[in-house]
Formats: C-alpha cells, structure tokens, sequence
C-alpha cells in the first residue's frame, strides 16, 4: 500500500486542480457532460418509446422489467464504482462505464432480430438483459461523474460546475420525451438505443485524448467480498420493493418476505466485512463524519421526495387534467425549468459567498413550501396554477442535488472523495427506490378511501339506474386500483362505459331497425355493458320489433336509459378526478414531512465553509500543460 505523507495523503498523489489548465479542464468537462447527458437522457427517452417496444416485441408481461433491470444494476454497481475510482483512477473506471453502456444500448436496439433467434428466450427477454448491461455501465457513469468535479477545480469552483451537472438531469427530462416520440413515429424506436452510440463516441473521445487517469494515490487491494455483499444485499432489496409495490406479490408472501431477509443478512455481513478489511468498498469511518452521516440522511429523503414528486404529478396531470400518457413526460416542463434555475443559480451564489449550508436549507424550506401548494391540488385547479406549483418546488430542489455532493466532498479527504460521492449517490437512489414503494402504497389506500367515500357521495338522489352504474363502476375502480400498481387503471375503469356507449347504441339502434331480435340478444351478454342496460335489451319482446311503431317506441324508452347511463358516466368521471386529486393531494403532505426531516437533517450538518474569490479575480495559472 501506497506510504502516506505526514498529512496523511498518499504520496505519489497529484493536485489536478492546479497542475491542469483551464482549456484541458474544459474539454474534459465537456466529455464528461455528454457521458452523464447519456446517461440520465436513457432514462426518459426510452420510457416514451415501451409502449412500441412491448407491441413489435410482444413482451407485454416484461414491460416493467425493461426500466427494473436497469435500476437493480445501476443503483447496485454505484458504490462499486466510486471506490475502484479511488484506486485506479477516474478515466480508466469511466471510460470502461461508458464502453460498457454504449455496449448495452447496440444491443438493446437489436433486440429481437432474427440473427438472435432465441437468445435469453426472445426478443423482450432480451431487451431485458441488455437493459442491465446498460445500468451496469450507467452506474459508473453516475458515480464517477461528480468526483471528477473535485478532481479538476477548487473548491470554490466546485458548486458552480456541480450545478451544470445537476442541470444535466433536469435537461435530459425534457429533451427525453420529445426526442423519443420523434424518433419512435419518424424512424424507429431502436434509434432511442443508437442515438447513444455517436454521442457516447465523442464523449470517448475527449476523455480518452485530454483527461490524464486522475488517480488518487491509493493502492490497496480491491474489497471484492464487500462488493459481492453490497450486491446481494441491494439486488433483493430493490426487487422486494419493486413486486411489492407493483402488486406481483403480497408484501407479506414467502418470496417477499425471503428477499428482505436475504438483503438484511447481506448487510449484517456487510458491515462486518466493511469493518475488518484494509480498504472496505464503502468505509465505516465515513459515518462517524457528521456531515457524511447527516449528508446521507437527508440526500436519502431527498431521494425519495424528488422522485414523487415527478411520478405522482405525472399521474396528477394524466388522470386530473387529462393530459395523454405521452406528453406527460413534457407536461412537467415547469417543474424541470424550476430545477435547473436552482441548482446552476445555486452554485454560482455559493462559489460566492463561500457557503452552502444556508442555500441547501433555503432551498429545501422552498420544497416544503412547494409540497404544501401541490397538497392543495384538486379536480378544479387549472393547469396555471400547477404549473406555478411546479416551478415552486423546482426552485426548491434545484439547490440540494448539486450543493449536497459538494458538502461531502468538502468534508472527506481528497482521496475519499470517489467513495463519499458514490455513496451519496447510493443513498439517494435508494431513497427514490424505497420512497417510491411507500408512496405507493399510501396511494393505493388512498385511492380506495377517495373512491368509497366519493362514489357513496355521488349516488345520492340519484335514480336506482344511475346508483346501479356507479356501484358496478366503484367496484370496477377498487379492483383496478387495488393491485398496487398506479397508473391510470382505476381512470379506465370508470370512463370506459362512457366512452363505449356510444358505439353499442348504434349497434342497438341498427339492431332495433332491422327488426333482428338476435342481434339484440347477443348484444344483452356483453359483460362490459352496465347491468341495467344488459336487462332492459333482454326484455325486449321480438314481436315489438315487428313493427314500425313498436321499434320507435323500443328505441324511445332505450333513449330514456342512455341518458341515465350518460349522467352516470359524467358522475364516474368526476368521481375518478375528485379521487385522484384527493390521494395524490395526501403524498404532497407526507412529502411536506420528508422535506422538513430533510431540513433537520441538514440542520445537523457542520456549517463548513469554502475559500471564496473576489469579484474580477482568476484562478491560479496552472504550470502543467496536459
């Protein structure tokens, strides 16, 4: 193992900050940019092309695994990553990541064609497995990413480039979904998966020629016992959480319950290990740092309270406001604009004044208050004013993602920083994971509270026809909304009687017409047809149909009933709003909750400062040329 120096640094340790000048500085950032843009881009881009995807493919029943492959890798391999960084460097470890991710996407846009045949079982199976190769490489690129910040500037220069790879992320969010429709409807959904290859190839590029390894000076031998056990503890943990919160499994079944066992074992054994060995994966030591310890509690929450706020308004927006699923994705806009106006603003102020702590817990004082405003959401409110919610609680959380990452790596030797910003990482990913499966739970409840009370509501005064269709439609709704998932089933369940009705009336009328009592008949066993409906075309006598007078008269009293069962599909539809509105109005003040504990946890953290530069004045002239 590498001698330390009596401050305790390896000594064959390099200052890229000073020995680098700022044009390499910049070509290496700009490489790393267009890696991470890769990176987070693939998550919403690919999103908008599934639909297509499960069709040509035929993998309707691997649909959420395509996005749980690429999560189980990703979140996994982070930590991983950040400590052979430490030891090998950063430009080996990076680029070996985005090989590996751009490896992955050629695949997964040949996935199912002929040439494969069989492999892994077919064309979605496929798509699956090279989805985590994909997540394997992504990992690395997310994890070494932000320690190269470190490497390349001062601290004082750190906030203000933290922000644009924050901002990266809020971009990816909005390109994402645009750049996926036009290449799903204009050439191909597999162009979602090519269009990484020649940018991931310049990206290569500029890392390969200008970035020197920006190695830390350690040598010690790799944790390969830890890295197993981080796996198999986070791998169990993140499909438990996932099939429990889709609905595959009863979070109390054998197989959920035996994942959190084996995950819990893992991590006893972990830490055991961690305890023991020269130069653990993720170092024990760290967490006697208050502002690590404190820093990972609240990038956890975050974690947790950023993702919901982006899944929950997106079903908001489809179910409430009637946006279609696939503009979705762009109907957030407001909030990703408030997102990258904080976190590239945020680093410039801190740069300046020399602190982070006061813009962290300004910032997450305004997600609180942006949680509180999306907590008064209802079926009424217009689209402007969620949109001014939105752009709230982007400003709030714009500041926490770039300004937390710098705090650790404040707070963390120099050569700690790979593993302490991984970790960071980790824990935030976590935080999304297992906030999302809470979350969703607490929507589920909800959902089935919001839709008793307010079909209960809704019959009242209402004639026996239209309370039958609102009973038939709130069991059809607490069965879709029920199995966990929460998508727009309970939606579908209770307009899709509305919205059929029309096309079976004039198949009744043409029925009617003609005199066909058969027709008439085979129409009355359609299941998905209100019951009232059912019984009242099966009580037409065939020899009213013989006549022209006794026709008129059928289809008069049959009008009288799709008025009834119009009135009771208005009623549906407002009811599927109203609870809509009202389960995701009670995540936002649970989310309240986790913004403030992210507040207190902030609060614990040391106010450390950074050195601070004047206005007009530069950067020390670097005296190694790259």
């Amino acid at each position: 193992m590498t001698t330390p120096t009596p401050s305790g640094a390896p000594a064959n340790r390099i200052n890229y900050a000073q020995t680098l000048d700022m044009r390499t500085k910049r070509v290496i950032l700009f490489g790393v940019l267009l890696g991470l843009f890769l990176s987070a881009l693939d998550q919403t881009i690919v999103a908008t092309a599934m639909p297509r995807i499960a069709a040509d493919l035929n993998g309707l029943s691997l649909y959420s695994w395509v996005t749980t492959a690429y999560l189980l890798t990703n979140t996994a391999l982070v930590p991983i990553y950040g400590k052979l960084s430490d030891l090998y460097g950063r430009k080996p470890i990076l680029m070996i990541g985005i090989a590996i991710f751009l490896l992955g996407s050629a695949l997964c846009g040949l996935s199912g064609e002929p040439f494969l045949g069989n492999l892994f079982g077919g064309g979605m199976m496929q798509l699956v497995v090279f989805r985590g190769l994909q997540g394997v490489g992504a990992a690395a690129l997310g994890s070494v990413a932000f320690a190269i910040i470190a490497d390349l500037f001062e601290p004082v220069d750190r906030p203000r480039y933290q922000g644009l790879f924050g901002a990266v992320f809020g971009l990816s969010s909005v390109i994402g979904p645009l750049l996926g429709g036009f290449l799903t409807d204009q050439i191909s959904w597999r162009w979602v998966f090519y269009v990484n290859l020649p940018l991931g190839l310049i990206a290569l590029s500029f890392i390969a020629s200008r970035m020197p390894r920006l190695a830390s000076g350690l040598e010690a031998k790799v944790d390969w016992l830890g890295a197993f056990l981080i796996l198999v503890f986070t791998v169990p943990l993140l499909l438990a959480l996932t099939w429990g919160a889709d609905g595959n499994y009863a979070w109390t079944s054998p197989l959920i319950l035996g994942l959190f066992g084996l995950s819990a074992a893992s991590l006893l054994a972990f830490l055991f290990v961690e305890s023991r060995h020269e130069s653990p994966i993720l170092p024990l030591a760290l967490f006697r740092n208050p502002t690590f310890a404190w820093g990972a509690v609240a990038r956890f929450l975050i974690g947790a309270g950023f993702l919901g706020a982006i899944l929950f308004l997106s079903l908001y927006l489809v179910n409430v406001q009637g946006v279609s699923a696939t503009a979705a994705g762009t109907a957030t806009i407001p909030l990703t604009v408030g997102l990258i106006i904080g976190s590239i603003g945020s680093g410039q102020i801190a740069s300046r004044i020399g602190r982070y702590k006061p813009l962290i817990l300004i910032g997450l004082f305004t997600a609180a208050i942006g949680f509180f405003s999306l907590s008064t959401l209802t079926a009424d409110t217009p689209y402007s004013g969620v949109v001014l919610r939105m752009v709230l609680l982007g400003l709030g959380l714009g500041p926490a993602l770039p300004l937390f990452t710098t705090a650790l790596q404040l707070a963390v030797k120099p050569w700690e920083i790979g593993v302490a910003t991984s970790a960071g990482q980790f824990f935030q990913q976590m935080g999304s994971t297992i906030g999302t499966a809470i979350f969703g739970a607490l929507l589920t409840a909800g959902l089935s509270t919001q839709f008793t009370r307010n079909f209960e509501q809704a019959k009242v005064g209402q004639p026996p026809a239209v309370q039958a269709i609102l009973t038939q439609s709130q069991q059809a709704a607490a069965r879709n909304s029920g199995g966990g998932g929460f998508g727009a089933g309970p939606q579908a369940s209770g307009t899709d009687q509305a919205t059929g009705l029309a096309a079976v009336r004039r198949q009744v009328e043409t029925a009617v017409q003609s005199g066909n009592a058969a027709a008439l008949g085979q129409i009355a066993q359609n299941p998905a047809l209100p019951q009232g409906l059912r019984e009242g075309l099966g009580r037409i006598p065939g020899q009213a149909l013989a006549t022209e007078q006794g026709r008129a008269g059928v289809l008069a009293q049959l009008n009288e009933q799709y008025a009834a069962f119009e009135a009771a599909g208005r009623q549906v539809a407002r009811v599927v709003k109203v609870s809509f509105a009202g389960a995701i109005a009670n995540i936002y003040r649970w989310s309240i909750a986790v913004a403030l504990l992210a507040f207190l946890a902030t609060l614990m953290m040391p106010n450390l400062s950074m050195p601070t530069r004047r206005r007009g004045e530069r950067a020390p002239a670097a005296h190694v040329e790259v």
